[in-house]
């Protein structure tokens, strides 16, 4: 089902963005998946394409939210890879769960030139997107082959936004403000504000002036409870993929 479709039938949220919607894809076919030959033939896609652009606007007319997971898919080519898989992340890993995610990657699944393309494509749907006036969303999807954490998933989700396109502080509202107002509680979290949840993450530096500061993390605050970062990293040491 395409995102047209989707959106007529009622869907307020897709995820992922224009790789997964198959609706471009010439040979579609009705009850069928063509995931890889949809995406080989959506790598050429114009962002300017006049479908494309009026799939958007339905989106927008319809009030449905799109979901940007570009981590996922900017660990396809070498480069993303490298930048995704951080040593942090490789001590969270299972050995079981490391060895598989390097042996899949060194396999190879789509040609990285094709995959450049898509990241490509899609970071223009998105500014195409919130320029038309929809709600764009962030989440990391950590759920696949293991390249991509929760945490540090987050925070390249953020950096890809900027290399998008987006300032980082627009980078910044749509992780944080956005997915609150999207489910309505935005009264209790999504922003700094007397009253809120106190939730939030103390970097050192100023990531509205330099995205990459998010990572320097100095400590976390849950419930109003502080926790040192490094100390958090370690409980789940070797863990990720086990539990």
């Amino acid at each position: 089902m395409g995102f047209t479709e989707a959106a007529d039938r009622g869907i307020d949220n897709l995820e992922h963005g224009v790789i997964v919607d198959t609706e471009f894809y010439s040979r579609e076919k009705p009850d069928e998946c063509p995931a890889r030959e949809a995406l080989v033939e959506l790598a050429d896609l114009a962002p300017q394409d006049p479908r494309l652009l009026a799939m958007i606007q339905h989106l927008v007319k319809k009030g449905v939210a799109v979901t940007s997971t570009l981590p996922v898919f900017d660990t396809g080519a070498e480069p993303g890879f490298k930048r995704a898989v951080t040593p942090a992340v490789l001590e969270a890993l299972s050995t079981e769960t490391k060895s598989r995610l390097l042996a899949n990657h060194l396999a190879g699944r789509m040609p990285p030139e094709v995959v450049a393309r898509l990241v490509k494509l899609e970071m223009a749907f998105e500014r195409a997107f919130v320029q038309a006036g929809g709600t764009l969303l962030a989440g990391c999807d950590p759920t696949g082959n293991g390249a991509v954490l929760a945490g540090y998933g987050d925070q390249r989700e953020v950096e890809l936004l900027v290399e998008a396109g987006f300032t980082p502080l627009e980078a910044l509202r749509i992780a944080s403000w956005n997915g609150a107002a999207f489910l309505g509680q935005q009264d209790r979290i999504g922003s700094l504000a007397p009253g809120k949840a106190a939730d939030l993450v103390v970097v050192k530096g100023d990531p509205s002036k330099d995205i990459n500061d998010i990572e320097k993390v100095e400590f976390v605050v849950k419930d109003g409870l502080g926790y040192d970062p490094q100390k958090l990293a370690e409980s789940v040491r070797w863990l990720v993929g086990i539990r």
